[in-house]
């Protein structure tokens, strides 16, 4: 199996206070869809958010990455998605990315979900004819319905998750980056994603997954990390990480 990304000993420090920021990489889908900081009302001084991270993903391959609030995991994807500079170490990605899926992240609210597709479809590198080819499976996927003429500011998180899933099912890149999506919308839905899931997987798809629903990273991950404020804790088989994770 071919490697497909490689971490070696990454750091993120964020710089806390009223003045404090963490610079964005310099990239289209930063500018577009992030902004270019990030700022804290946290007291002043240096926060690592992770640091010595070393880990590796070979093509194929369904990381899931588990850990409490705030350790780090949805920073890691920021990460390896291109949001965040690297303050330490090394991060070597070979290959495309889906934009990063999670509650909302990507999206310019005062647009309707229906731009939202053709505008994450280009900061994928996609061409305007390759979005229209799969666009109405996005927006019957989604089961927005009338909704996705509407701006994404008047959506539910779960609506937006929903129309963040279906993109990112429909406009495949190598590297899909998941978070905290799998549990939302109501049982129908679920089930739906979960069976997109499997079809996903058995496509040969990389994926990396943040979830506290383990049960989910246990039935899709073929390999895991535990993260605990920044650190890496353990990384292995899925079953004996989350295992290590539970007792802890």
């Amino acid at each position: 199996m071919s490697l497909i990304i490689n971490a070696s000993n990454l750091g993120i420090k964020f710089k806390t206070g009223k003045s404090g920021y963490k610079k964005f990489s310099r990239t289209l889908k930063d500018v577009i869809a992030q902004g270019n900081t990030v700022r804290s009302t946290q007291d002043s001084g240096d926060f690592w958010a992770l640091r010595n991270i070393s880990f590796t993903v070979n093509k194929g391959d369904i990381l899931g990455v588990v850990g409490s609030n705030g350790s780090g995991k949805s920073t890691l994807l920021r990460t390896i998605a291109g949001v965040y500079s690297l303050d330490e170490g090394k991060l070597d990605v070979y290959g495309s990315i889906s934009p990063l899926l999670s509650l909302g992240t990507g999206f310019k609210k005062n647009l309707s979900g229906y731009d939202n597709i053709f505008l994450n479809g280009v900061i994928m590198g996609f061409s305007k004819k390759e979005i229209e080819q799969h666009v109405n499976e996005i927006i019957s996927f989604s089961e927005l319905g009338k909704f996705i003429f509407e701006p994404v500011k008047n959506y539910s998180s779960g609506m937006r998750a929903r129309l963040g899933f279906s993109i990112a099912v429909f406009l495949k890149r190598d590297i899909m980056l998941i978070d905290e999506v799998l549990g939302v919308g109501d049982r129908k839905f679920r089930e739906k994603s979960q069976e997109k899931m499997l079809e996903i997987m058995n496509s040969g798809q990389t994926i990396i997954i943040v979830s506290h629903d383990l049960e989910s990273v246990k039935k899709f991950a073929n390999k895991c990390i535990w993260i605990n404020k920044g650190q890496l804790m353990y990384e292995g088989n899925t079953e004996e990480v989350i295992q290590k994770y539970i007792n802890s």
